[in-house]
């Protein structure tokens, strides 16, 4: 049984009650890297019943520097499952273990600033049928926060993280299926929702093997964050973050975080 810090519980993986906000939102994440292949990327799901309509995010990072990306807004009647876009979130032990699934169609970029134009990178880049299995275990506590009704959260009212083992199997058309074999962090938000509610949102995460990891987190002035070694939880106080660029471009080129942590 994984360590849980916060007033979370493992029955929260499942997907909630709406709320009455129309902006009610039910979002969950996992992004994974297999360092050993140089190969990961992310699904996200976001739910938002009372307006209709699901977001649905899948990005495969290739070995060989290309990158796999669709979005999706696909209609949805209700929050009862996550299963939209081709993209598919079971859970298989609250807490424990988690499958995510995508089987479809993704865009595909040799290059992947090819996106600094959406439209014509649509047009010029070709689409790739994937398909991705992955099963995200549990290897650190999972942290977080269930908030109150009416407490003025309308990002993340309720939100929690864990970091997590990740195996499974990736197919590329034209490409071998491939084993993955890594880890990554995922996370799960539900109730009001307006992506305008902060001015600006950094989010960082770091693993280090089947017992190490941290987070780091930058939301308009406040900063922080989490280090965990196994069961053992540390947050994190202070993060200052320095970004280098690409000579006459916005693309990131290197990050350097310096941290302090709660304990010192």
């Amino acid at each position: 049984m994984v360590g849980i810090v916060g007033n979370v519980k493992p029955e929260d993986d499942y997907t909630h009650q709406l709320g009455p906000e129309k902006n009610f939102n039910e979002s969950v994440y996992f992004n994974f890297f297999d360092r050993n292949q140089d190969r990961g990327g992310f699904i996200r799901i976001g739910n938002r019943a009372n307006e209709g309509y699901a977001e649905m995010t899948t990005i495969v990072f290739d070995a060989d520097g290309s990158v796999l990306f669709n979005y999706k807004k696909p209609d949805i009647a209700s929050n009862d499952e996550w299963n939209v876009g081709g993209a598919r979130v079971e859970v298989v032990e609250p807490g424990e273990e988690i499958r995510t699934v995508y089987e479809g169609s993704l865009l595909h970029m040799s290059e992947p600033r090819d996106m600094h134009n959406p439209g014509r990178a649509f047009k010029e880049n070709p689409f790739k049928k994937v398909q991705l299995d992955l099963t995200h275990f549990g290897a650190g506590p999972m942290y977080g926060h269930v908030g109150d009704a009416g407490d003025g959260n309308d990002f993340a009212r309720a939100h929690y993280e864990q970091h997590m083992r990740v195996v499974g199997s990736l197919k590329i058309e034209g490409a071998e299926t491939v084993e993955i074999i890594g880890h990554g962090l995922r996370d799960h938000s539900w109730g009001p929702r307006y992506w305008q509610a902060i001015r600006s949102y950094r989010w960082i995460t770091g693993n280090f093997g089947d017992d190490l990891g941290m987070v780091l987190s930058v939301v308009g002035d406040r900063q922080g964050g989490m280090f965990h070694r196994g069961d053992e939880f540390i947050r994190i106080s202070k993060v200052d973050l320095s970004t280098r660029y690409e000579s006459g471009s916005s693309f990131h080129k290197s990050l350097t975080a310096r941290v302090e942590l709660e304990n010192g």
